[in-house]
């Protein structure tokens, strides 16, 4: 039996959270803040993630606009427990990602970017 085009990109991110063992989490949400797929754990809340990442996304692509950077690529937040990474997915979507403190963020992001590769194909 095939499989849906949201288990396949749930499968994607289950092999980023494996392949990359800084990766705590990820999840991919619509621009308008409504989760695609995720591989969260129990205790994060799906609906506050998505919201969340919509709205840095497109705050993120405010500023990179106002100040003159161009088309936003990435945003980070650091906090004491680690990061959460969001990466654009075409124009329609955000890849989210939780990381630990101290990962090595230059190999998170080159991962990220394979990820989004294969997502626009899947998305």
């Amino acid at each position: 039996m095939a499989k849906s085009r949201a288990e396949l990109v749930v499968e994607r991110l289950r092999d980023l959270q494996v392949s990359t063992a800084d990766v705590e989490a990820s999840a991919v949400v619509s621009v308008d803040g409504l989760i695609i797929a995720s591989a969260l754990p129990v205790n994060v809340e799906e609906d506050r993630v998505s919201a969340m990442s919509a709205a840095m996304l497109s705050l993120g692509e405010r500023i990179a606009g106002e100040l003159g950077r161009g088309l936003l690529n990435q945003v980070y937040i650091k906090g004491k427990q680690g990061y959460v990474l969001l990466m654009s997915v075409g124009e329609d979507a955000v890849l989210t990602v939780l990381a630990r403190e101290g990962a090595k963020l230059g190999l998170i992001f080159l991962d990220m970017r394979r990820v989004v590769e294969d997502l626009v194909t899947l998305l």
